[in-house]
């Protein structure tokens, strides 16, 4: 008895020991979780400063993109249920950002009046990196609590400037998802991928729109600005897609190191990392 205790606690230690490579790993994805800011590699990629962003659009465009960032939602999670009922094609990082500058280039044209049109292609061809992301880092896309946490990554890549640190950091954001997650992957569990989502999904729903809709914005916004606009939606949806993939990155290493090392050990592990960051 004493002998068994005695290796169930050497295993529990070791468990808690994170190597070398994985604290590596985590040191990454805290930066890329901390601060994932599609404005500042907007403006490292054309070389120009765009603090004015949030100034660039009409009054009447607010309406206009939050109903285009739903849409855009939407039309991802009628692709994710359909992921879960068969197994979801491995495509590649760089096919992803070549479709979704084609598609931003397509659409950059025109400016708002093709948000309706051009974000829901692009937000599908973002889901679909996030997914390949998700395997890579061993998730099983088969379970809905996998899915959904490939949805949850449009919700930590968004972030208003007037965000507070402590309610808008990661662990805050997907502490506040993570019961609309667990209730919405009950719903699917029990009921299956129904065309009516039920209360959970919906919920689960809205709350990733309220912080999709910062970055969609910075989006819309970067094409009514002369001096961004002009370099073509496909330079601005590149970037659009490499800020979620660096985000679903982060993200999907932090879900990977916590099946290793279990939940307490990497968030103490991330705090002591983000307070230094």
């Amino acid at each position: 008895m004493t002998r068994a205790l005695f290796a169930f606690e050497e295993t529990d230690m070791a468990k808690q020991q994170m190597t070398p490579e994985d604290l590596t790993a985590l040191k990454r994805a805290v930066q890329a979780l901390e601060h994932p800011s599609f404005a500042a590699r907007l403006a490292n990629m054309v070389g120009k400063p765009i603090e004015l962003i949030e100034h660039a659009l009409p009054s009447f465009a607010t309406d206009a993109i939050a109903a285009a960032a739903r849409k855009g939602l939407e039309a991802a999670m009628q692709v994710a249920l359909r992921t879960l009922q068969r197994d979801p094609y491995a495509g590649s990082q760089a096919l992803h950002k070549i479709l979704a500058t084609a598609s931003g280039a397509a659409g950059g044209a025109f400016g708002l009046a093709t948000l309706p049109i051009e974000l829901p292609i692009s937000t599908i061809i973002i889901l679909r990196s996030i997914m390949d992301i998700a395997k890579s880092e061993g998730e099983d896309l088969s379970e809905p609590e996998s899915m959904l946490s490939c949805m949850q990554v449009f919700a930590m890549g968004g972030r208003a400037r007037s965000d507070d640190a402590s309610e808008s950091g990661y662990l805050a954001v997907r502490g506040a998802l993570a019961q609309s997650v667990t209730s919405a992957a009950r719903f699917i569990t029990d009921h299956g991928v129904t065309k009516e989502g039920g209360p959970a999904l919906v919920r689960f729903m809205a709350q990733l729109a309220s912080r999709f809709g910062f970055v969609v914005t910075e989006k819309a916004a970067a094409q009514a600005v002369p001096i961004i606009g002009a370099v073509s939606g496909a330079v601005i949806n590149y970037a659009f897609i490499a800020h979620f993939q660096g985000v679903a990155r982060g993200h999907f290493t932090v879900r990977r190191l916590e099946r290793l090392y279990g939940k307490d050990v990497v968030d103490a592990e991330y705090k002591r990392l983000s307070e230094g960051n």
